[in-house]
């Protein structure tokens, strides 16, 4: 599915420097990290599932809002705006598609309410000493798909996602540092213009 391929940035070059050993994140510290995450604005790397690069900006709003925009020569625009999330292909002569933000694991850490004990929501939740990975889904679709989150520590930021779709590919977001709680208008989390919303993706 192309959501799963636009959707995920991948876990490469913009790691900072980690730290020497940190303790495992309790998922309520993470829990509450994500919900204190209002805007955040940053580079990403994203990996896809064919092996291809690309870079770009986010912008997070939460709840339920975010936009890619990726660097040329890609120029491809992801928009969620709460509701679905639309893809515009700016080398493509294709009308735009939108796709149910529910219908996605991105929509588990946009959500108003980020709760990850919440029973069968968390089926991995691990560390390696330097980061704590937690794979999340909605555990009343597990069919949708899972997120994997990985943390550092001290303090608490998320360093990128992993996100194993439906159909089976596998997108890596790998993120910059991101700026947190900045004013973001909601005019730049609207739909590509003209996008053709699809209710069975």
């Amino acid at each position: 599915m192309k959501i799963s391929r636009t959707l995920t940035a991948g876990l490469i070059v913009m790691m900072t420097t980690l730290p020497v050993a940190a303790e495992k994140l309790s998922l309520r510290a993470i829990s509450q990290y994500l919900n204190g995450m209002q805007t955040a604005t940053g580079e990403f790397t994203q990996i896809n599932d064919d092996g291809t690069i690309s870079t770009g900006q986010i912008f997070i709003k939460r709840p339920g809002r975010v936009r890619f925009e990726y660097n040329p020569p890609d120029r491809t625009l992801v928009v969620s705006d709460g509701a679905h999330v639309g893809i515009a292909d700016a080398k493509s002569n294709q009308r735009a598609e939108a796709y149910p933000l529910r219908r996605t694991p991105l929509s588990i850490i946009l959500a108003r309410n980020v709760d990850l004990s919440r029973a069968r929501m968390v089926v991995g939740h691990t560390s390696d000493d330097k980061t704590t990975t937690v794979v999340a889904q909605d555990p009343d679709h597990p069919e949708y798909g899972n997120i994997e989150l990985v943390f550092t520590g001290s303090p608490v930021e998320l360093r990128q996602w992993v996100i194993n779709d439906n159909a089976g590919s596998r997108t890596t977001v790998v993120l910059g540092e991101l700026t947190k709680g900045g004013r973001l208008k909601d005019e730049i989390f609207t739909l590509p213009e003209g996008a053709f919303i699809r209710q069975d993706k």
